[in-house]
């Protein structure tokens, strides 16, 4: 097998794994990781050949664009003190333990060395969290938590990884200007994504067709992370802030065709690439094996050490962060998203799984120092890394289903029905309020004002059924019952049509351009 019919390999089982997952209740980034273990196996399976210092550009930005789609700015504001306990906070707590105990467990391993396998080892992936508490129905507190931290959590470690990586090939370090690089990477990162951000929204203005908007979209996050990059920032928080400028400005209420697509393109990018990215984490297998040869003994001993370490440190900071976070929450006047229960708590913990970042950030260890010495113990620190990440992503991916399962913490349905509801009843509100405006400029007939009343109430009955259940408990039985008959046949003729287009398209002479044309408006007309 060669390395083009691998990558194949790995874009077919990221598409597989999702209806696979949902079936198995697995998460799907669990079971590309092991395929990948599964395909590293076999002697004919070549090793993969992504120079390590493209892996963090390649996978990164288009996986964190992806997962801030599905957040708000105002989220991350409203939720900062617990997310920044978790992403600041506890990265550099996790650096500190893991380096202790490293620079304690292996012989002759230097701190700075130490403190690079912490920092590369302390992020949980936002992936691999997000991907599973999605699938598992966690309440939504928890997944905003989980997703806040995910994310900014790299900026932290990548950073604090620099630092440490670049004193180890120096060979001198100074703590004021670590702190001060530290600074300065944040500010030219928010600066970067804040104007690559205003500057694509301008640029989609201008562009106005849907096709070039996602196209656009598609091209933001590798420029934001590479341009933060090449100005000595942080990649990856340029990439959270244009991706969150983005969200807030770059389409408008009205632009309803950009978002339906851009919705489904990057969902079609966010599958694939995190197919490809975890099924690299198995792959890596290869390297690890080769790098243990004759010592699996001594260098599994200090894989266990150092994952006991990550575990542990994860759930005695939880414990009282999570106790301060509610004695504060009773204080504020807003609502805060944060674990109501031990349960929460201790799910929290377990969903804390390593990833894409940390094999990236292993693998892109320099191979010599400045003095062309061999960079200190890198085949050791590789091996921890990669012990890491297979203890927390596949035994804590494979067991936190059930873990879910047996402490009983699930989504309030109930409160997200009647979000629901609240927001379908404003909505079609706001269609009446608009009727009646324009009632008063224009004169419209008794028929077509009275046709148009019911459209702005089917609007509210289509995202919320109960909103007519309401509604005919108030004495509108009767036209409910009509409009849903309108819509089953309204919904059969539409279905007709398409058949007769698409039938269309194979005649002699027809156009197929203007086939789809056609067919992609009726398509439209068949979601509202």
């Amino acid at each position: 097998m060669d390395q083009l019919a691998l990558y194949f390999v790995l874009l077919l089982g990221a598409v597989i794994s999702v209806p696979v997952g949902e079936r198995l209740k697995l998460p799907a980034p669990v079971l590309m990781t092991l395929l990948g273990i599964s395909l590293a196996v076999p002697g004919f399976v070549p090793n993969v050949e992504i120079p390590p210092e493209f892996i963090l550009p390649l996978l990164l930005p288009p996986l964190l664009y992806a997962a801030v789609r599905r957040t708000s700015w105002r989220q991350f504001a409203a939720n900062l003190r617990p997310i920044l306990l978790l992403a600041v906070a506890l990265v550099f707590v996790t650096t500190a333990a893991v380096a202790a105990v490293a620079q304690a467990i292996v012989p002759g391993l230097p701190i700075v060395a130490a403190v690079a396998l912490g920092a590369l080892v302390a992020p949980p992936d936002p992936v691999a969290a997000t991907a599973v508490a999605g699938q598992l129905g966690l309440p939504r507190r928890l997944v905003s938590i989980l997703e806040g931290e995910g994310l900014f959590n790299d900026v932290t470690a990548i950073v604090l990884y620099h630092v440490a990586i670049a004193a180890a090939v120096s060979g001198s370090f100074s703590w004021p200007r670590a702190a001060l690089q530290l600074v300065l990477s944040a500010v030219v990162a928010v600066a970067v994504g804040l104007a690559l951000g205003w500057a694509a929204n301008k640029l989609m203005d201008f562009l106005e067709d849907a096709t070039l908007q996602i196209g656009l979209t598609l091209l933001v996050p590798y420029a934001s992370y590479v341009l933060a990059e090449e100005l000595h920032g942080s990649g990856v928080l340029a990439v959270l802030t244009t991706a969150l400028f983005l969200a807030e400005y770059a389409l408008g209420a009205d632009d309803v065709l950009t978002r339906l697509a851009g919705h489904t393109v990057w969902d079609v990018v966010d599958t694939l690439v995190t197919g490809v990215a975890f099924g690299l984490i198995g792959l890596e297998l290869h390297n690890a094996i080769r790098t243990a040869s004759g010592r699996w003994g001594e260098m599994l001993g200090w894989a266990a050490a150092v994952v006991a370490v990550v575990v542990l440190v994860r759930l005695v900071w939880l414990l009282p962060a999570t106790w301060l976070a509610r004695r504060l929450h009773a204080k504020r006047d807003y609502d805060e998203e944060i674990p109501v229960s031990w349960r929460e708590t201790v799910v929290m913990w377990w969903s804390g799984m390593r990833g894409v970042a940390s094999v990236a950030l292993a693998l892109a260890i320099p191979l010599e120092t400045d003095s062309g010495a061999p960079f200190p113990d890198r085949d050791e620190i590789v091996f921890i890394a990669f012990g890491v990440i297979m203890a927390t992503l596949v035994l804590q991916g494979l067991t936190l289903p059930f873990l879910v399962r047996r402490l009983g913490v699930r989504a309030d349905e109930g409160v997200e029905k009647e979000f629901e509801k609240a927001l379908a009843v404003r909505a079609a509100k706001a269609a009446k309020r608009r009727l009646k405006e324009i009632e008063e400029v224009e004169e419209l007939p008794e028929e077509l004002s009275e046709r148009l009343l019911r459209r702005a109430f089917e609007i509210g009955v289509r995202i919320s059924p109960e909103v007519g259940e309401e509604e005919r408990r108030e004495g509108h039985e009767q036209r409910v019952r009509r409009l849903r008959r309108m819509r089953r046949i309204q919904g059969e003729m539409l279905s007709a049509a398409r058949h007769e287009v698409l039938a269309a398209r194979n005649e002699p002479g027809a156009d197929p351009e203007v086939v789809d044309r056609v067919l992609r408006h009726l398509d439209v007309r068949s979601l509202r």
